[in-house]
Order: structure tokens, then sequence, then C-alpha cells
């Protein structure tokens, strides 16, 4: 179960293990955003400082309608117990955690200052079942 909380300007945090190509680690504070339907963005220090492995150029649609070319890369992921090989998008700005990342799981979030914000893998609450 990974586990966050809610900031006073209602942003569900949560923190992700990013891992590199050169065994480099970098915990960091995500943002949940459901209206992000990727895995996950870094900004540009992160990505170089990770040493993460460019996959190629994408277009990305922006929340705004406009649509920007990206790079993309890979990165592995702590995620629910275990890694995770993930696409991640460079982006300056807020590091996201979308929709895609959060498949198989169930995210509540108490929407108060402080709240908590938790992720537990779906295959775990039916095995429990």
């Amino acid at each position: 179960m990974l586990t966050g909380r809610v900031t006073a300007d209602r942003e569900a945090l949560v923190v992700v293990e990013v891992h590199g190509d050169d065994d480099q680690v970098a915990r960091i504070e995500a943002t949940i955003d459901t209206g992000y339907d990727g895995f996950l963005t870094l900004p540009r220090t992160v990505v170089e400082s990770l040493g993460l492995s460019y996959l190629g150029p994408a277009r990305a649609a922006l929340g705004d309608g406009n649509e920007v070319r990206m790079d993309v890369f890979i990165a592995t992921v702590r995620w629910e117990g275990g890694p995770r090989d993930v696409l991640v998008l460079e982006a300056e700005g807020e590091v996201l955690v979308g929709m895609a990342m959060l498949v198989g799981s169930r995210l509540t979030i108490d929407v108060e200052e402080d709240g908590p914000v938790s992720i537990l893998s779906l295959a775990e609450i039916r095995a429990l079942n």
C-alpha cells in the first residue's frame, strides 16, 4: 500500500520511488492527476540525474487542449511492493502520477487538509475476500 496526504490546496500527494539505469534512486513527491492518462511525469533535472533511457518523442495533449511534443523515457518505479517499468514524460512543473499508473489499484482520498491518501492493489484486496 502506498500512502500520502492532501495539501491545503487540495492536491493528493504520494511519494514515488523511481529507479534509474545506473542504480540511481530518487524518492519524489508526486501529485495524483486523474485527468492525466499516462504513467508519470518528471522534470528534466530528475530524468538526467537518474540517467533514464530515452525512447523517443511523443505528442501529448495538455489539459487546455494544446498538443505538444514531449520526450519519453523508461523508468522502474517501486509500486505496490515491487518493481514496475513505466513510461515517463519529461515535463517541467509538478511531478504527476496518472491513471495508467493507477490501473489495478483502489485510490482513496479524504479530501481535507492533511487528509489521508491510500493506493491499494486490487489483486491484494480481492485475495483477502
